[in-house]
């Protein structure tokens, strides 16, 4: 695991706790909010991402853990991890395209969490392959 891709990753795990932290406590500016944010089934639709997104953050951190103690399990946690960041970002980038809602400041972070692991996919996938043939 390279320097890039473990700062990417705790960037994202923390970033999604950090998320999901200011979200439960409200303290995101209501400018800020995505529009038609006092919809239940929008509201229903965002919190359906916290057990994905958590998931991603526990395997991304221990996939680091694990890279640190030369635990060979590392390489599948972190395959796991960048595999569900890409999904987490395709399906918002896919329900806002949907509704023709091209609000950038909601593009930006999905359009990072769809595109960054692709990057690092195929290395980690062959990293995994020959730690078990």
């Amino acid at each position: 695991m390279g320097k890039t891709l473990k700062g990417l990753m705790l960037f994202t795990d923390i970033g999604f706790i950090v998320y999901w932290t200011i979200t439960f406590m409200g303290w995101i500016p209501k400018e800020y909010l995505y529009q038609d944010y006092k919809n239940e089934l929008l509201v229903a639709w965002n919190m359906s991402f916290i057990p994905l997104d958590l998931f991603i953050s526990v395997t991304g951190i221990l996939s680091i853990y694990y890279f640190h103690k030369k635990k060979p399990v590392w390489s599948a946690l972190c395959f796991t991890s960048l595999l569900l960041t890409s999904c987490s970002g395709l399906q918002a980038i896919a329900f806002w395209f949907i509704r023709q809602d091209f609000d950038m400041m909601w593009w930006t972070p999905n359009l990072f969490l769809l595109i960054y692991p692709l990057f690092f996919l195929a290395k980690v996938m062959k990293r995994e392959r020959n730690c078990y043939a």
